[in-house]
């Protein structure tokens, strides 16, 4: 069982939970069984798919409280795009970095994603919504410097984020190290790097590392890294934002 992760309070909890909005991050929410609902929001002309979709997880329709969408507004920022369904969430649990060595023991050919110090939560949902696009097994980020997860991450994942084993750990140096240890090749990507990412050979189990846009990975993060490469741009253009960045090289490493 994925091991319990606690982490400091944050500005969109309430004693409900997390407040997550949109259709696909709710429809995606109720599928998954091992997410807990507090309650759920919708608005008249949506109380019936919202029923319907409880109906088929064997949720309990209690949980549902239908409500004027000025009402959810008033839950959100204003430039929330909400649809008309709301729910309050309770943070899955975390992944421990043994979890996804576990995972991967059986397979010959998967690929991880490491983010050094991403730190945008609408970034992070895109590349969770790219991961689990292109088959990654799991995303490991930083405990220390990386959000929790919001309803803005949710958003931004299209509700993906119900479906990628996402792992928080304390050092990640040490965590490269141990993927390494268990077979992992780990490529960084660096944009000076003077081989392409589609150079590589494929196959086997990788780990593909991204640091923060503007300052990339951390130097000891880098020094762990089996061999760096960079993505195949125009030099017209100096960068990508990382979402972008990350989609393109999970696309790259999953080609066969």
């Amino acid at each position: 069982m994925p091991k319990k992760h606690f982490n400091t309070p944050r500005t969109n909890t309430t004693f409900n939970g997390l407040l997550f909005y949109g259709r696909h991050p709710i429809t995606a929410a109720i599928n998954n069984p091992k997410r807990q609902i507090t309650k759920i929001l919708c608005t008249p002309e949506n109380e019936a798919e919202v029923r319907k979709l409880c109906q088929n997880a064997k949720r309990n329709e209690s949980i549902i409280s239908v409500t004027e969408r000025k009402e959810i507004d008033k839950l959100l920022p204003s430039d929330s795009v909400h649809q008309g369904f709301a729910a309050y969430v309770k943070e899955l649990e975390n992944y421990a970095l043994e979890d996804i060595i576990r995972l991967a023991d059986s397979l010959e050919d998967c690929h991880v994603l490491i983010l050094d110090q991403v730190t945008d939560p609408q970034n992070i949902g895109a590349i969770i919504r790219s991961s689990v696009a292109f088959n990654t097994l799991a995303l490991i980020l930083q405990d220390k410097n990386s959000p929790n997860e919001s309803g803005a991450m949710a958003k931004a994942s299209a509700g993906m984020i119900e479906h990628l084993p996402i792992c928080r750990v304390t050092n990640l140096a040490r965590a490269i190290e141990q993927l390494k240890a268990v077979g992992f090749w780990t490529i960084g990507m660096d944009g000076y790097a003077t081989t392409t990412i589609d150079q590589l050979k494929k196959g086997g189990k990788s780990a593909i590392i991204m640091g923060s846009e503007g300052k990339g990975m951390r130097r000891l993060i880098e020094e762990s890294c089996d061999i760096t490469v960079r993505l195949p741009i125009s030099e017209k253009v100096e960068s990508l934002n990382v979402a972008t960045a990350a989609a393109i090289a999970l696309y790259e490493i999953n080609k066969k």
